[in-house]
């Protein structure tokens, strides 16, 4: 008759089952766009004339910068 030992032969091995990695299921696949609302601040260079064309209507010309810029994309969409 076989008898098992009252403690494991290698208490290393035994203390690292206890604390084995719990396996996870793949994280879903994530678009790497940011959704439209979130703005990233970024340095272009751009030409002295587009800067002054966007300025003649005040503030907010970043913003009509990024709405032309968008107007292109959705015109010319990669896929």
């Amino acid at each position: 008759m076989a008898t098992t030992p009252r403690r494991p032969t290698n208490p290393k091995d035994a203390a690292e089952a206890l604390f084995a990695p719990v396996k996870k299921a793949a994280a879903p696949a994530v678009e790497k766009r940011a959704p439209p609302s979130v703005k990233e601040q970024v340095a272009i260079k751009l030409d002295s004339a587009v800067i002054e064309y966007f300025q003649e209507d005040g503030p907010g010309w970043q913003d009509r910068i990024n709405d032309a810029l968008r107007a292109v994309m959705e015109a010319n969409p990669k896929d």
